[in-house]
């Protein structure tokens, strides 16, 4: 017989090149929170991105006749007062919830870096300067700091992303200062001063790749704050305009009824709980995992 030559098998974490992703990718394999976390929120993703083929109703149909109806067969969790299944809201509601945050958490991710960057890299008054800026913004809470952002741009999605945005960005700003304050120093950097390279490739060159790994690490967990703060502010009437499908604005809308219809406002919290649980369990397990000195 002759022998059957098959490709030889490679585990998950040989799939990639030698190198920092691979190592990254073997450190959180290790851990069972990453797995949970990742679960969780895949699925969350999953099902927001297929809510048109996964939702049963429009998430703005009216049906007066399903009024609060329970959870049923027709309408697996629920309907609301105005009789729009709550499943379907759920699904729809989650794109815009979660593609708040991710958008707001991404703005902030790169203007909280670049601020960082300069405060930390500039000395003398321009450095003084961007220090205090981000001791500005640090001494606001950030939830009212993104409602004085809406206050000021008025309501609505696009003033939603940038409060939400503007709020998340003293984190950043402080993390990275923090980091490049430690480096500039570093015989690196002294080198390539040293043959003359200018302030911008220092930082782009140099300084910046010893923040990415911390900053993706805050960016996973902010996140998970970033849904926090689109629900609240949704909740408060601030984000999306009724009859669209937001979680804070169905917990809005269902206040009111807690006793004669509680899933109206139970399954929006669930599911902004279950999310923001699972992105800050593969938060912590991707800061651990890229913590120095851990195998």
């Amino acid at each position: 017989m002759k022998a059957t030559l098959r490709p030889p098998t490679r585990p998950l974490g040989r799939l990639l090149p030698d190198g920092p992703l691979r190592f990254l990718l073997r450190r959180l394999m290790r851990q069972p929170a990453a797995w949970f976390g990742a679960l969780l929120v895949g699925a969350v993703l999953l099902a927001a991105l297929a809510a048109p083929w996964l939702a049963p109703f429009p998430p703005t149909q009216i049906d007066l006749s399903a009024q609060l109806q329970p959870p049923s067969l027709a309408h697996p969790a629920g309907a609301d007062f105005y009789g729009r299944d709550l499943a379907s809201r759920l699904l729809f509601g989650g794109r815009v919830t979660l593609g708040i945050a991710v958008t707001a958490g991404g703005l902030a991710m790169t203007a909280g870096t670049l601020i960082g960057l300069i405060a930390g890299f500039s000395r003398g008054w321009a450095g003084q300067a961007w220090v205090a800026l981000i001791d500005l913004l640090l001494a606001f809470p950030a939830l009212l700091l993104a409602l004085l952002v809406v206050a000021l741009l008025g309501a609505g999605l696009r003033s939603l992303v940038l409060a939400v945005a503007v709020a998340g960005i003293p984190n950043y700003a402080r993390l990275v200062r923090g980091v490049t304050l430690a480096n500039r120093a570093a015989p690196y950097v002294e080198a390539a001063r040293a043959v003359g390279a200018s302030s911008s490739r220092i930082l782009w060159r140099h300084l910046l790749p010893g923040v990415i790994a911390p900053v993706l690490a805050l960016a996973t967990l902010d996140v998970g704050w970033a849904i926090l703060h689109v629900s609240a502010l949704g909740f408060l009437g601030l984000g999306a305009a009724p009859p669209q499908a937001e979680w804070g604005l169905m917990l809005y809308e269902g206040r009111e009824y807690l006793g004669s219809a509680p899933w109206a406002s139970a399954l929006p919290g669930l599911a902004i709980s279950l999310t923001v649980f699972g992105v800050t369990l593969l938060g912590d397990a991707l800061g651990d995992a890229l913590r120095p000195g851990r195998g």
